[in-house]
């Protein structure tokens, strides 16, 4: 385990540290990091983790008990009185008790009813609920509801899961989208320093007015504005990729300045998020988390409904006990036993009948939301199918746009090669060339983005 951890540091040393030469940081490296380390994807698994506690718990009801009771009174060399009572007791599925019991007393002042035998009692009996508890009680739902509860926390195990790795996408896209604007102004800041000494150059040769190097200075100016503005976001975008970087044991790192986002990534983000074979297939939404976790709360629900229902019933338990010496117990006498019969009904079952009617309504409700759900959910699958393809389509004409501004540039400064343009020309030839390319980087943006929620409407983290 230390050794594993030391040699994971010192991949991520050298993935992490300043180092010179610029790196690509895929995305699907970048994803999996985030799942197997991220603390809010491992607070998900913890969803199940408990569930399965609280499942323990419930089963819980149903182990065997050792009771045992021992009180005296000794009060001037007077035994008052000496009880013992040790019982065994083993709960069973349908609301019957099974309890086997030793009791034992002496003293003076001892009550008839508690007189025994010198060698004590035994007893072994059995209760059962005639009315209320016997097909489903308390301890019974608990447990259907704790087996329920665990595949109900493995589907919100899959959507909190779902939700981290979609805004870790975004912020790495948007990482992309930064790192592409911030090339993209310094190669046009680059391109302007280079005119603008140009047009210097040639005005002390007489051959331009003195004003052209005013408006090469005005787009210089624009360029480097522009370059530090992008700058500027692409270090907010670093500090908010950050957020999801951590390495084992939750130690957070940050993202170094040689790392460069995947160039390629509209080649391979379909097959990193498996949203390529969805955009030709239909999509089932059978065994989808979202509706595994309605179907699981309304059959919790159920169990609740069922609960409340067996509460109109009368509560009638009967107990049958044999008694008998420690000697004597394989002497079966049936003329030694107990018998005991508690009987209990409201009169008007308001409370009993209101709170049916409560679970009902919340079964309902539940209901309705799932079947709603299952409407959206396909919609929304649908409207991210037709939006990527549409963008696939956007994204062909935005190309196109570029290439013909590129080519209206390189026009420009030939004419202004020969003398027959300005730069006020082929700046604004420019700024259309560099309003369509950051449309293209914004259209790419929303690609990727439109992908990683079809990927979470999905919820398929695994």
């Amino acid at each position: 385990m230390r050794f594993s951890f030391f040699v994971l540091l010192l991949f991520t040393l050298n993935l992490f540290g300043q180092n010179t030469v610029p790196t690509e940081y895929t995305y699907n490296e970048f994803l999996g990091q985030v799942k197997k380390f991220n603390p809010l994807v491992k607070t998900a698994n913890l969803e199940i983790s408990m569930a399965q506690a609280n499942l323990l718990r419930a089963r819980g009801s149903f182990d065997p008990k050792i009771e045992v009771d021992f009180s005296k009174k000794q009060f001037k060399d007077n035994e008052y009185y000496s009880f013992l009572n040790g019982s065994f007791k083993i709960p069973t599925w349908y609301g019957i008790e099974v309890k086997a019991g030793f009791d034992n007393s002496e003293g003076v002042f001892l009550n008839p009813e508690n007189t025994m035998p010198n060698q004590g009692l035994t007893s072994l009996g059995i209760s059962i609920p005639l009315g209320q508890g016997l097909f489903i009680n308390q301890r019974m739902a608990d447990l259907r509801k704790a087996k329920l509860q665990v595949r109900l926390s493995q589907a919100e195990r899959k959507l909190s899961a779902i939700a981290v790795l979609y805004d870790a996408s975004v912020a790495y896209f948007n990482w992309k989208r930064s790192f592409s604007e911030v090339k993209l102004y310094e190669n046009y800041a680059k391109n302007a320093k280079i005119r603008f000494d140009g047009v210097r150059s040639l005005i002390l040769q007489g051959d331009k007015p003195a004003i052209d190097s005013v408006e090469a200075g005005i787009i210089l100016r624009n360029r480097l504005l522009s370059l530090e503005d992008a700058n500027l976001k692409l270090a907010k975008a670093k500090l908010e990729l950050a957020n999801y970087l951590w390495l084992e044991n939750t130690i957070p790192v940050e993202l170094s300045d040689n790392l460069t986002p995947e160039e390629n990534l509209e080649n391979t983000i379909q097959e990193t998020l498996r949203t390529n074979d969805l955009l030709n297939t239909n999509f089932s939404i059978t065994g989808h988390p979202k509706i595994n976790a309605l179907q699981n709360k309304v059959d919790i629900l159920n169990v609740d409904r069922r609960l409340k229902a067996n509460s109109l019933l009368p509560r009638i338990d009967l107990g049958y006990t044999y008694l008998s010496e420690p000697s004597a117990f394989d002497n079966y006498r049936f003329e030694d036993y107990k018998v005991a019969m508690n009987f209990y009904f409201p009169l008007f079952l308001r409370k009993e009948r209101g709170d049916l009617k409560l679970a009902k309504f919340k079964l309902q409700e539940t209901q309705f939301a799932l079947e709603l759900e299952k409407v959206q959910l396909t919609n929304k699958i649908k409207a991210q199918q037709t939006e990527i393809l549409s963008l696939q389509k956007q994204r062909i004409f935005i190309k196109e746009l570029v290439t013909d501004n590129g080519t209206m540039l390189s026009s420009e400064e030939r004419l202004f090669s020969f003398g027959e343009s300005s730069m006020f020309l082929i700046n604004t030839r420019e700024n259309n060339l560099i309003t369509a390319q950051l449309a293209a980087i914004a259209l790419e943006n929303r690609y990727y983005i439109s992908n990683s929620e079809l990927y979470r409407v999905m919820a398929n983290p695994d």
